[in-house]
């Protein structure tokens, strides 16, 4: 049997919905393009696109969830590819605070979100 599949959405559990969307949208400019929640408020999905791709970013905030999430050694992380001026949307990563790691020989550098998740920031293809 073969399998032909496709990338729909990756899932991240946040413990502050309203500060995870500011820092998605402030820090990589994805917006909200759909939310499902649950009729006894335990819970909300909010699904982040960015206008080109079909693949969304799922967050989903736990009302009973208390402490931060475990992460482990974070070392599973999400990529992304920004348009325009590289150095200029570094420069402007670095003075928010939110790159927390640089590879210059590599050419890249992670920023964290509000929940530390790490992400990658690659130039444009």
């Amino acid at each position: 049997m073969e399998i032909q599949a496709h990338f729909d959405h990756f899932n991240i559990n946040v413990t502050d919905l309203n500060r995870s969307l500011d820092f998605y949208a402030k820090a990589l400019g994805l917006k909200e393009v759909n939310r499902k929640e649950a009729a006894d408020g335990s819970f909300i999905l909010v699904y982040l696109g960015d206008g080109v791709t079909s693949f969304r970013l799922e967050l989903t905030w736990l009302r009973d969830k208390e402490g931060a999430y475990e992460l482990g050694d974070n070392e599973s992380h999400l990529c992304m590819r920004v348009a325009g001026d590289y150095q200029a949307i570094r420069a402007y990563h670095k003075a928010n605070g939110w790159v927390c790691f640089e590879n210059h020989a590599m050419g890249l550098y992670f920023i964290n979100d509000p929940d530390d998740y790490w992400i990658e920031v690659l130039p444009a293809k």
